[in-house]
């Protein structure tokens, strides 16, 4: 890759489209499993530019959305305690708990502050050693390994008053959840480049065996997509059900070796609660009890924690893909960023923001010869 322009060139992306209605002879829903993909098909339009047949579901590819609520109360909780540096990165301030965000939590005093690595969080621990610093880790597996080499640098440097709440989760194990609803309609998946990029493809083809499903691997530009749905769609009219990396430029089949290593040896995969859909067997991370001084929760037990999901939000709905945003009553009325009713509506990777900020007034598929894609 050269430029990014080269991945929104009108042309290509024409060509693209031309091949996709050319292919397709009947229905097809396929589900990308990343909000920055969600977020680039509903900011250039692509979804109002594929043939009807073409429906591309959106699901839980928001880790900041899926973020169980018990975690974020149990976040507020300890960032109100005295002593106490709340730190995390700027998209989880405004994700509503049971009755309150970590902006209400700074507004009443608490120390919270934004950071923009987790390596801030430790310098924070260094220069105030009377404080506990604690740094919210969530995130798929791309957020992992920064996260877990935070852990070992404060090993390291001997940081002593630094932990890290973890909340971190997997994608393959949400799409089996996904294909094992009674509910589900995705026939292929495009999945996350970014997570490929760090733990490869190796999961995937079990997964593409078992529900027959398509499997390709993306990126986030126009044509990344329109080149993952053609490659979808492709293989779903011959009846096919293949792993198929069309992210080459990023992603290999082993994925990133040391970070996978650096992940092993800080991390263990454990059940994890996805806000809006449940327990997933194996869907997360936890510090493994070798780093377990670092461990937030270990810290700082929390008990009696009473979650409350408004009644009006729709958001568990949105993330497995039974709803689309705009198909919420609460939506741009009772549930706006000024005014969240669940994390998809704040969150920079979020489904409903996608939607708030580039569809709320509705609108036509654009004519191809005026494509937003350009």
């Amino acid at each position: 890759m050269k430029y990014v322009e080269e991945f929104q060139n009108p042309e290509a992306a024409r060509r693209l489209l031309d091949d996709i209605h050319a292919t397709v002879t009947r229905p097809w829903a396929l589900m990308e499993v990343c909000g920055g993909q969600t977020h680039s098909i509903i900011r250039h339009g692509i979804d109002q530019l594929l043939p009807d047949e073409v429906e591309l579901i959106h699901g839980p590819g928001c880790p900041v959305c899926v973020t169980p609520l018990e975690v974020i109360d149990k976040a507020l909780e300890i960032a109100s305690r005295p002593g106490v540096i709340f730190c995390s990165f700027g998209d989880m301030l405004r994700v509503p708990g049971s009755d309150r965000d970590l902006f209400r939590v700074r507004g009443e005093g608490g120390d919270v502050r934004v950071v923009y690595s987790p390596l801030d969080a430790v310098r924070i621990a260094q220069e105030n050693p009377r404080h506990e610093v604690v740094f919210f880790g969530i995130g798929f597996e791309t957020t992992a390994p920064p996260n877990a080499m935070t852990v070992l640098q404060a090993r390291r440097l001997g940081v002593t008053n630094f932990s890290m709440l973890v909340s971190h989760v997997r994608v393959p194990p949400a799409i089996e959840a996904i294909m094992r609803s009674p509910e589900c309609r995705v026939q292929a998946f495009l999945a996350a480049g970014h997570v490929c990029s760090v733990m490869g493809t190796g999961e995937y083809p079990d997964l593409a065996d078992r529900f027959g499903v398509p499997i390709v691997v993306t990126g986030f530009e126009p044509l990344d997509v329109l080149e993952g749905v053609r490659r979808a769609v492709r293989q779903l009219e011959r009846g096919e059900h293949t792993v198929d990396n069309a992210y080459p430029r990023a992603v290999r089949p082993e994925g990133n070796p040391a970070a996978r290593a650096v992940l092993e040896d800080v991390f263990e995969v454990t059940d994890r609660s996805w806000r809006g859909i449940g327990v997933i067997p194996g869907s997360g991370w936890r510090l493994s009890p070798r780093y377990s001084e670092f461990d937030a929760e270990h810290r700082f037990p929390v008990s009696g924690i009473a979650t409350r999901e408004p009644a009006a939000c729709r958001s568990g709905e949105v993330l497995q893909g039974l709803l689309k945003p705009h198909e919420c009553e609460a939506f741009g009325t009772a549930c706006t960023p000024r005014t969240p009713l669940g994390a998809t509506m704040v969150s920079s990777e979020g489904a409903c923001a996608a939607f708030y900020l580039y569809r709320r007034l509705g609108g036509t598929p654009a004519p191809l010869e005026a494509s937003p894609v350009a």
